[in-house]
């Protein structure tokens, strides 16, 4: 169920002559409050458990196939000017996505989350592409990314970083420790750090743009 409605989501935005924002509404608002409820039920699951110690298990698998409709929603969201809930949960309960991202889970779901938090902090709407703005122009993205900025600082502030392996080896976040027998050179995962990293500078940012005493920002 879940690949099929990311792969509906995707053939939509797909198609070009279709008036894709009827499409999607008319697909996503019955589904709006089941959306967030499995949002709810799966992200604030008990994730330490045996099930997940292998990346090729079932479990495993759903998870990935629910983070692949994240994605799809995400980018669906562009289409309307008024996004539903389903499209903001990622912004506004991205805590979830942050405690999943450093639990037990298998390498390859914290980095599939890491590069979907990616996408949510470069996310912009089709008017604040237009305008070329640095600032978001639409008041529901600005609340959601306020939102995320909160959330990504408040774990950044706790040891949240030094948590997160960067390969699936035994390389971590504000680790130089390199496991014997591994190489030096090729200890992390590049792409992941890179992510990770940009995610908190754009959290920053966005959080200083919108602070309104010199207290906050510093």
């Amino acid at each position: 169920c879940l690949q099929t409605l990311a792969a509906i989501l995707r053939g939509t935005l797909k198609d070009a002559p279709v008036p894709r924002a009827g499409v999607l509404k008319k697909l996503l608002a019955p589904l709006d409050a089941v959306l967030e409820g499995f949002y709810n039920a799966i992200l604030l699951h008990h994730f330490d458990s045996h099930h997940y110690t292998s990346p090729y298990s079932e479990t495993t698998n759903n998870l990935i196939s629910f983070i692949d409709l994240l994605e799809a929603l995400l980018a669906s969201r562009i289409e309307l000017e008024l996004p539903l809930r389903c499209q903001r949960i990622l912004f506004l309960k991205v805590s979830y996505l942050l405690n999943l991202i450093s639990s037990s889970i298998p390498y390859v779901i914290k980095k599939k989350l890491i590069l979907l938090l990616k996408k949510c902090v470069l996310y912009k709407s089709r008017e604040d592409a237009k305008s070329g703005s640095l600032f978001l122009q639409t008041p529901s993205l600005c609340e959601d990314m306020l939102a995320l900025s909160n959330a990504v600082l408040q774990v950044v502030n706790l040891p949240w970083l030094n948590q997160i392996p960067l390969s699936g080896k035994s390389s971590y976040f504000g680790s130089s420790e390199v496991a014997p027998g591994d190489d030096s050179q090729g200890g992390s995962d590049q792409t992941a750090l890179r992510a990770l990293s940009l995610v908190v500078l754009k959290a920053l940012e966005f959080k200083i743009h919108n602070s309104s005493t010199e207290a906050e920002i510093k």
